[in-house]
């Protein structure tokens, strides 16, 4: 599910932690990794699980209504566009997402309040009204509200933000990305599906061999980059570069070396990009001169092989 950036960006972080540590092993290390990535995988069924419990919220609000001693005529009759979505019921009969609830729960119930202000504030989104008043009526229109709802709306309701940090730690970095996942899903539901396709926590198998083989070498090889990176940081006092530089630029020989149908520009480019966000603002001149001058050295000894057309020029 998590895109290759991310998957880069869970090694370094797991890697960081392991070397600050000292004292964990590589095979915890790695376990810790696809924890991370597991709770990733988690945070995405919970965005499902919001949808749901929103629409429940819902249904409740509507049979409170209705059971008043005196209930307006709005509240006999109520609009049920919301709660009959067809697409919210197509996640309510997922084989996928019942067994994700049996094994985890539903960690929405613990947060009662949080889905109360949300269910208001959706209520007076522009979104909503919308839908709610649309002449048209159909899986499409339930479609779009529904992807809608999850960009517009609830992506931008802050409230939620500190239950997520206080669920888990790995959250933080991949929210955003993550719920753009729950709009793919949607938008890839058709009327016609008897069951819906959830995503797994790989893309594929090419993926998670991805991200065990690099968290793996570039944590055997540690000693041997960090010399290598060290050998060609003449003009810098390695002891006072941001250890996270260090760091990235580990991942990313391992990475260079290791994966022969990586392109050299894509490998270097991902990891600046990744330094942009987690590190300091000289780290993307260092990392990228250091790096440049250590593929020279990997290039000239044969270390560096790369298959396929044009695969080698990182000019």
């Amino acid at each position: 599910m998590l895109n290759r950036r991310l998957l880069r960006v869970k090694v370094m972080q797991v890697l960081y932690a392991h070397y600050k540590n000292g004292d964990t092993s590589i095979q915890n290390s790695e376990k810790e990794l696809f924890h991370s990535i597991s709770k990733s995988h988690d945070l995405y069924f919970l965005y499902i699980l919001l949808l749901l419990e929103i629409r429940e919220y819902a249904v409740g609000r509507i049979e409170f209504g209705k059971n008043k001693k005196m209930p307006s005529e709005a509240e006999l009759n109520p609009n049920m566009r919301f709660v009959n979505n067809r697409v919210l019921a197509k996640f309510i009969d997922s084989e996928a997402v019942v067994k994700f609830v049996n094994n985890n729960g539903n960690n929405w119930v613990n947060y009662k309040d949080i889905v109360k202000n949300l269910y208001n504030h959706i209520l007076e989104s522009t979104q909503y009204k919308d839908y709610m008043n649309a002449e048209e009526d159909s899986f499409e229109a339930d479609k779009k509200f529904a992807a809608r709802l999850l960009e517009k709306v609830i992506a931008y309701f802050e409230p939620i933000y500190p239950t997520f940090e206080e669920q888990s730690i790995y959250w933080n970095d991949e929210v955003e990305f993550v719920l753009s996942m729950v709009v793919k899903t949607i938008k890839g539901i058709n009327e016609g599906d008897e069951s819906i396709s959830l995503m797994g926590q790989f893309k594929d198998d090419d993926d998670e061999d991805f991200v065990k083989r690099l968290f793996r070498k570039s944590a055997v090889n540690h000693s041997d980059y960090h010399t290598l990176i060290k050998k060609h940081s003449k003009n810098w006092d390695v002891e006072r570069v941001a250890f996270m530089d260090i760091v990235l630029m580990e991942i990313a020989l391992a990475e260079i070396v290791e994966f022969t149908n990586i392109p050299l520009k894509v490998s270097i480019n991902e990891y600046l990009e990744i330094a942009k966000h987690y590190s300091t603002d000289k780290s993307n001149v260092f990392i990228n001169g250091i790096l440049d001058k250590a593929l020279q050295e990997l290039e000239a000894d044969g270390k560096v092989k790369k298959a396929g057309r044009g695969l080698i020029d990182n000019k």
